[in-house]
């Protein structure tokens, strides 16, 4: 499928069903085959990057090929580094494209026997998995979460533990959070020591029943949906008020954007208000998922807007500061970047495309984040919409069930 065409009904009143959260999805599996458990968490999510990562941990073949999951690619570099055998692990193009030499260097401090078969920083890599005895190791905090995570998932099973030290600003704690919150459901002895110091507990995980909760990152496209419709409301099973994922900050966000959240016992309900800020800003460091959502819904709703904390956009699926700008011009909105972090629109317009086709880089943030665009801007066009599988591979179905209309054309 080459492209779709995207035609939005007059108002939307929906029940859907979310994926479960790949965030939590793809650290349960981890956590869950150090602890030797003998079944997988419940309410696994279908996307392709929970997928790679079931396959490997079932077979864990001698070439471990993850396609484009970075989440899968940082976790299981770590997991294979404390695990009997010898593996290569590899993806896609764009995967051999993306750095990964911080997470390396510090499980090599750590003694790990980790070799670049390839470009040096770069994946593939040749892991032969041995009992690692250091246990101190410093990172900066301004990586990749994903790098902080796959360090202390492993720490329960090390020697004498992990003594983790972040230098600098530390971003995405949230998801580092998240991390800490599942290992200590499995029975890890985890704590934050210092501001800026983990300390992980030489204590073995055990096995325990496990429940994934749906994702709120998936979520926010249904907020999109919600703030873009004229007449529009949509229940969300599977979410919760007290939730551990990052990306749960959407609710209070959308609030400035004419949504409110109306929590249920287990479910969510997205109404409108009609109280719409006049210009948003907000530091996304914490939450860079949201990104594109939220640069995609201020525009087409007029609202001027600085974001800020977007530097980790630059290695994620694709470079999406690059690809924001490229592909908002399309729709006739010039975005600007400073700073290498800050994307900003001041409501400058220009001649959009006759018929605008968006691009999606490989990306599925990218495809999920534009198609509500037509809701406003009339009929849509996605290239490559099946980029969706990577998170939420019913997404296309979910928006014909709220009464989207999706042409397919080759």
């Amino acid at each position: 499928m080459k492209r779709i065409k995207v035609t939005s009904p007059r108002e939307i009143n929906a029940g859907i069903q979310l994926p479960s959260s790949k965030s939590i999805c793809n650290r349960a599996l981890i956590i869950n085959a150090l602890a030797k458990g003998n079944c997988h968490p419940g309410n696994l999510s279908d996307c392709d990057d929970t997928r790679v990562m079931v396959q490997a941990l079932q077979q864990l073949p001698p070439i471990i090929d993850i396609m484009a999951a970075g989440t899968a690619m940082r976790f299981l570099t770590a997991f294979l580094a404390v695990s009997e055998g010898t593996h290569i692990i590899t993806g896609t193009q764009r995967m051999q494209q993306r750095p990964i030499s911080i997470l390396v260097n510090a499980l090599r401090a750590l003694g790990a026997d980790v070799e670049y078969t390839g470009n040096e920083g770069f994946p593939p890599l040749r892991i032969t998995g041995r009992k690692l005895v250091n246990s101190e190791v410093t990172l900066p905090g301004n990586v990749s979460s994903q790098y902080i995570s796959a360090l202390l998932m492993i720490g329960p099973v090390l020697k004498n533990g992990l003594k983790l030290t972040l230098t600098g600003e530390i971003v995405s704690r949230p998801y580092i959070d998240l991390t800490l919150k599942l290992m200590h459901d499995f029975g890890a002895c985890v704590t934050w020591t210092a501001e800026n110091q983990l300390e992980v507990k030489p204590q073995p995980y055990r096995a325990i029943p496990y429940y994934v909760e749906s994702d709120w990152s998936a979520a926010s496209y249904w907020y999109e949906i919600c703030a873009l419709s004229e007449k529009a409301t949509v229940c969300l099973p599977g979410l919760f008020q007290e939730s551990p994922q990052g990306d749960s900050e959407v609710a209070r966000l959308f609030e400035q954007l004419g949504v409110e959240t109306v929590y249920g016992k287990r479910e969510v309900t997205l109404r409108k208000t009609g109280k719409v800020t006049a210009r948003m800003e907000y530091d996304f460091v914490n939450q860079p998922d949201l990104a594109q959502t939220f640069v995609v819904t201020c525009a087409v709703m007029g609202i001027p807007f600085r974001f800020s904390g977007l530097q980790s956009l630059k290695i994620k699926e694709t470079d999406r500061i690059a690809a924001l700008i490229t592909e908002m011009k399309k729709l006739g909105y010039v975005i600007t970047e400073s700073e290498g972090s800050v994307l900003s629109w001041d409501g400058t317009r220009c001649t959009p495309e006759a018929v605008p086709c968006i691009d999606t880089y490989e990306d599925h943030r990218m495809a999920m984040a534009f198609a509500p665009a037509c809701i406003q801007l009339g009929d849509l066009y996605i290239n490559h919409p099946q980029v969706v599988t990577k998170s939420y591979p019913h997404y296309w179905e979910n928006l014909i069930q709220a009464g989207f209309n999706i042409t397919e054309e080759e």
